[in-house]
This record gives C-alpha cells, sequence and structure tokens, in this order.
C-alpha cells in the first residue's frame, strides 16, 4: 500500500510470494490472501517494497479493526506533522538548537525528561503568544489522521493521544478531534509568559505507558482490543503495552519494535491493517 500503489504492482507483489488471491481494499491499498509462508520469509516482498516507495505488512486472518476498544496515539509526529516544540524555539530563533536535542531524544540517544527540562529551559521568558501562532499557523494533521480517528469513533473505539508535548496542543486537538482523552505535560506560565519549567511529573516514556496501561485495566481490555501508534523511542514503552503497535513514519529503533511500520501510507493506513 502507498501511493505508489495499483493493480500491476499489486499482480507482481503477488507473483513473487505466491499468493492465492488479491483483493483490492482501497484506492492505494491491496490484500494478498494465502501467500506461501516460506517464500515470504525470504524478503524478496520487503525488497520490492522499499524499491517502489510501498508499505507492507503480514496480517493475520480475521483481525477487525472493529474489535478494538482503545487506540493510543503520540502527538508530535504521530497524529500532527510537526514537533511542537521546535516550532515553538523557532519565534525566537532557536529552532535548530531545540531540534537537534529533540532528534537525539527521539532516537533514544539522551534521557527524554532531561531532555525536555533542557528544551523548555531555552524558552524561558517567551510570550504565550507564541504557542497560539504555532497551533494556529504551524499545526497540521498528518494525513489520513481525521479518517482514522472518524473509523475509530464510528465503531466505539475510544481514543488516548497521549504526548511527552504540551497540555496545550493535546487540549486544543481533543476539542477539535472529539479525542476521549488525554496525556501531556504543562507549561509554566507567570504573567503571560513561560517560566522555563514543567509543572508536576513529566510524561516521558514510562509515563505514557502507564497512562496507556492504566486507561486499559479500567476498560478492562485485553492487549489484543489494544493498538498503539507512535515514531520515537520515548513511545516504546507505551507501544509494547498495546496487542498491535505501529510505527508511523518513525525512527529505525521504533521500526524494529513496532508489529508494523508505515513509511508511505498516511494514519489511515492504519485501516489497511485490519478487515
Amino acid at each position: 500500500m502507498g501511493p505508489q500503489m495499483n493493480a500491476q504492482r499489486s499482480a507482481e507483489a503477488a507473483a513473487l510470494v505466491r499468493a492465492h488471491a488479491e483483493e483490492q481494499i482501497g484506492p492505494l491499498a491491496f490484500r494478498l490472501r494465502g501467500v506461501d509462508l516460506e517464500v515470504a520469509a525470504e524478503g524478496t516482498l520487503a525488497v520490492y517494497a522499499g524499491m517502489h516507495g510501498l508499505d507492507h505488512a503480514w496480517v493475520p486472518e480475521g483481525r477487525r479493526f472493529a474489535d478494538l476498544r482503545l487506540i493510543a496515539m503520540d502527538m508530535d509526529s504521530t497524529l500532527i506533522t510537526i514537533e511542537c516544540i521546535d516550532e515553538i524555539g523557532d519565534a525566537i530563533g532557536i529552532k535548530d538548537r531545540i531540534a537537534e536535542i529533540t532528534a537525539q531524544a527521539m532516537r533514544g540517544e539522551i534521557d527524554y525528561p532531561e531532555s525536555l527540562r533542557r528544551r523548555v529551559a531555552m524558552l524561558a521568558g517567551l510570550d504565550v503568544g507564541a504557542l497560539a501562532n504555532v497551533y494556529h499557523q504551524k499545526l497540521r494533521l498528518s494525513p489520513g489522521a481525521e479518517i482514522l480517528v472518524d473509523a475509530a469513533k464510528r465503531r466505539g473505539i475510544r481514543l488516548l493521544l497521549v504526548s511527552g508535548g504540551f497540555t496545550y496542543f493535546t487540549d486544543r486537538l481533543k476539542d477539535r478531534l472529539g479525542l476521549d482523552h488525554t496525556a501531556s505535560n504543562v507549561l509554566e506560565i507567570e504573567a503571560g509568559r513561560l517560566t522555563g519549567r514543567v509543572i508536576g511529573d513529566i510524561v516521558d516514556a514510562q509515563g505514557k505507558a502507564a497512562r496507556l496501561r492504566s486507561l486499559a485495566q479500567s476498560m478492562g481490555l485485553a492487549r489484543e482490543q489494544v493498538l498503539a501508534i507512535g515514531d520515537g523511542a520515548n513511545d516504546l514503552a507505551m507501544m509494547a503495552e498495546a496487542g498491535v503497535s505501529v510505527a508511523y513514519r518513525a525512527k529505525p529503533v521504533v521500526k524494529a519494535r513496532a508489529t508494523h511500520a508505515l513509511d508511505h501510507m498516511g494514519l489511515d493506513g492504519v485501516l489497511h491493517l485490519y478487515e
């Protein structure tokens, strides 16, 4: 599946894995059935997909999207296309400095709580209006985000937005999209300016996982009823709490440990991982 997908590529992929049948399940997605697992294990389909800019996934028969009861999503570079803190830094000309720390944290090279404290401290004295500018002028939903959210809501699947970012953005996205739950960090603001500090415990990798675990337990859910989507190293613990995890345009360390990876499709590609 992906923007480069078409019937010819589906037929070529089917031949590679000796599929018994192929079915178009969306404008940019096909499902192959009766795949020869020994041939598939050789990795030829992965090579083919990589050559043509396609996503692929091995999906068990009968796994239904409607059987999910909870979807947990990261915010920055997952539900939305930007890293909010990097764009806040752009207001005072330090985006590149902040973005480098962000990238190191997402690759798992530095401790997330410490990276957040360092980045937030660099914003001390910034007018709170900079947050509004980021939200209204720079924040964009990832491709397919609204399709995925709407599909989940139609089936009664609850939606959790859990982020190492800030409540200023998660609260607004919750209202905008009709999400059920959020968890994120609170920026301290005094006299209309950022103090350079975060209030309360930082929502880091373990905080994300704990929030998902707590909610799933309160709902009485089995792991297979939970899906988690993220892109950075601080999403891995949360993703491990779910029966299925999706690395969305993610760092290599995340793709290596997720159930599935989407590098080319939008978030609506998640729907094609289920029947």
